[in-house]
């Protein structure tokens, strides 16, 4: 395993304050609760989980969006976890974000030409510098210079996120955070924006992390998978060790959720029951066991799960992993 850890995430809790919590005292909404995380120089990292994981939370905890509520953020050998927005200013030229919706990330009174230079700009580049970046740029993504004369209303949604990525690159950051950015595209237009983006981490000898509840997705574009439940990492390895060897149920059912290649498949699915607890009432123990099919009385409602090393770079957090195999959709 590489040890050139380029971002660290170490014990981020992150928690809200319930506002209608009544005369039984304060409590708190846990988005994320004790999530450690370790991004190498040149790695594609793949977040999944279902909605109300923690995904997106993680990612602007990241991205100094929102404050955490404990743990420190460290980005290239920085500890940025309580820096000001002034001292962030020079740290935001390292790292940008592409969001799920292109239509949000753009003024739709200004063209995107003018968009795309005013970040530049903000940045002290040249005009002559902004210029040459948008025109290498526009020819990763494949556009006409035409279209950045348009407003946001005459682009289609993938020619939008290509230049949302267009412009979260203008910088030339060395992190990149794409927070389910495939997600409101139509399939065509899914894979045009993926293959991109690994087009433009070898390009760019980019590092990111890619959020999607799409697992297809993620086994494609992925060096290494983290697994979400309810504000906790369960299991993280490379993308083989997630997809073809899971060790914690939850991973499990997550792969048997994916559209079968073979229909005629013997294997056995593993399915989910119930939904999702609320994070206010986060069940004591593993969080997961409430729906776990491989639930055990006594240990699993018991204890919290510690993480435990699989091997070098696979990382599971259950009780009962080593009592069962691993394997794709077992």
């Amino acid at each position: 395993m590489k040890n050139d850890v380029f971002l660290k995430a170490e014990h981020i809790k992150k928690y809200y304050e319930n506002s209608k919590a009544g005369k039984s005292g304060k409590k708190w909404v846990k988005a994320l609760d004790d999530v450690t995380l370790d991004i190498h120089k040149g790695e594609l990292v793949g977040v999944v989980g279902e909605s109300g994981c923690g995904k997106s939370t993680l990612a602007r905890c990241i991205m100094h969006l929102i404050p955490v509520t404990e743990g420190q953020i460290l980005f290239d050998g920085e500890n940025i976890t309580d820096y000001s927005p002034a001292k962030m200013a020079p740290v935001r030229r390292k790292m940008q974000m592409v969001f799920q919706n292109p239509y949000s990330s753009f003024n739709p009174k200004k063209s995107i030409w003018a968009s795309l230079t005013e970040v530049g700009r903000f940045y002290g580049m040249s005009q002559k510098e902004i210029e040459a970046r948008i025109a290498k740029l526009l020819e990763y993504v494949n556009l006409e210079e035409s279209m950045i004369r348009r407003r946001p209303n005459e682009l289609s949604g993938g020619q939008l996120q290509r230049l949302a990525i267009v412009r979260a690159l203008i910088i030339s950051p060395d992190f990149l955070m794409a927070d389910e950015p495939v997600s409101a595209l139509d399939v065509s237009v899914q894979a045009q924006i993926l293959n991109i983006l690994m087009d433009l981490k070898e390009k760019e000898n980019m590092t990111m992390m890619f959020i999607s509840h799409e697992l297809t997705v993620v086994e494609h574009i992925s060096d290494y998978v983290v697994v979400m439940y309810l504000g906790t990492i369960v299991e993280r390895g490379n993308v083989k060790d997630i997809f073809y060897e899971p060790k914690h149920p939850y991973t499990k059912a997550l792969l048997a959720s994916k559209p079968r290649e073979d229909p005629s498949d013997p294997k056995k699915r593993v399915l989910l029951k119930g939904e999702i607890p609320n994070a206010l009432n986060v069940p004591e123990g593993c969080r997961f066991w409430p729906r776990c099919p491989e639930y055990k009385k006594g240990v699993c409602d018991a204890e919290r799960p510690l993480e435990e090393k699989v091997k070098d770079g696979h990382f599971v957090t259950c009780h009962l992993w080593q009592d069962k195999g691993g394997g794709k959709e077992t």
